[in-house]
């Protein structure tokens, strides 16, 4: 039979990164609206039912709008969608999948969603689902354990193909907090190695955000629409699985991509004046002239002539519009160029501030408190010299 495998929607993620309200509504949203995406590829694709690896939710107490959204959203969903809490939307007590208000919601809007909230085989038509919860958002013990010891006489399932449904950290690389940090521990950790790999077809993982191979039977899904910057060349997110399954035999894994939003990250030093095209260049690569769909982390270091410092502030406010979010990281420092420096300190009708100039000219040098005040000092200068209409 053919699945889609995914994981970590986190639906109702606040962006709290993201400071203007508007871009980040359309950020939120943008992570309800994927999942008619995913609906779309699983009729496509032929898929006969959906998983959902963990974290549908972003946290056990999001609001009753994001709830219904979600419901509503599930409910266009032609085919059954069967979730496991994960470490953000956990089970237990007095869970989100235990309010009455989740519950009418549910039986209304999305009957086709099935919550798996024990460690126990679900029977289908066409397939055995595993279903791994996580109970608490930090498991002490590796939530596959009961597939090892508990999960009975497989042989009654007959040639079903069996997978497991399992959220939680694979030795070796840890869940990922948001789009300013990692987690520093590894809760729910899951030790594939000491699971009867025989005895199941394929294993789907939810926790890291990114698409990966972790063992033969085994793939992260990764979430469908990216929510925060890359992790390193191995994070691929923005994808679904879509999975081929059958009994005793290798699963056939194939990523589709669903994400529509670009995150992306840059690092320039600007050896010259001629740097500041070539990083227009760069980031017009990335975002192909587009306005409210990408985010962009950007690092800045070396140093612009005064003229070029202020075409560069230009830029950044356009970009700054342009972009849901602009992380700026700015060490770009002021140094005037040669013809620069010459036009404010030879000024032979201006003696005043040519003596001015040399002197900040002097200041600027190094990287004391006093060289920056100096440094903007000259910026300041250079511009009250060239406004049209200046005395100077």
């Amino acid at each position: 039979m053919k699945l889609l495998h995914t994981a970590d929607w986190q639906l109702g993620k606040p962006f709290a990164g993201v400071a203007d309200l508007q871009k980040r509504s359309m950020i939120q949203q943008e992570r309800i609206n994927v999942l008619r995406t995913i609906a779309e590829k699983a009729r496509v694709h032929q898929a006969e039912l959906i998983v959902v690896a963990g974290d549908l939710f972003d946290s056990p107490s999001v609001t009753k709008a994001t709830v219904s959204a979600a419901c509503g959203a599930i409910g266009e969903i032609d085919v059954p969608v069967f979730v496991i809490p994960g470490n953000h939307d956990h089970g237990g007590p007095g869970s989100l999948w235990e309010q009455p208000f989740f519950r009418r919601e549910r039986e209304q809007l999305a009957p086709n969603l099935t919550v798996l909230l024990t460690p126990e085989p679900v029977e289908l038509d066409k397939v055995v689902l595993f279903p791994c919860p996580l109970m608490r958002r930090h498991e002490s013990i590796d939530p596959t354990s009961w597939l090892r010891s508990n999960a009975g006489d497989l042989s009654r399932f007959g040639n079903k193909p069996r997978v497991a449904l399992i959220h939680g950290s694979v030795q070796g690389f840890g869940s990922q907090d948001d789009d300013d940090g990692v987690d520093s521990g590894q809760p729910n950790l899951v030790d594939l190695s000491r699971l009867p790999e025989q005895d199941f077809d394929y294993f789907a993982l939810g926790d890291w955000h990114g698409t990966k191979l972790v063992g033969a039977k085994a793939w992260y899904a990764g979430t469908p629409e990216l929510d925060r910057f890359p992790k390193g060349e191995s994070n691929d997110p923005g994808h679904v699985l879509m999975v081929d399954v059958q009994r005793n035999a290798a699963p056939q894994v194939t990523p589709i991509p669903t994400a529509r939003f670009g995150w992306h990250e840059l690092a320039f030093e600007f050896l010259d004046d001629a740097g500041l095209e070539q990083l227009r260049q760069r980031v017009d690569e990335r975002i192909s002239g587009r306005a409210g769909m990408d985010l962009l982390r950007l690092e800045l270091r070396g140093s612009l002539g005064i003229e070029a410092t202020t075409r560069l502030e230009e830029m950044l406010e356009s970009w700054q519009a342009r972009l849901l979010r602009l992380k700026l990281f700015n060490q770009t420092i002021v140094a005037p160029s040669a013809d620069e420096v010459r036009a404010l300190t030879h000024r032979a009708t201006d003696p005043l501030i040519s003596r001015v100039a040399k002197n900040l000219v002097k200041l600027a040098e190094g990287t004391s408190e006093d060289a920056v005040i100096a440094r903007i000092a000259l910026r300041r200068l250079h511009a009250a010299c060239h406004q049209p209409g200046s005395d100077f």
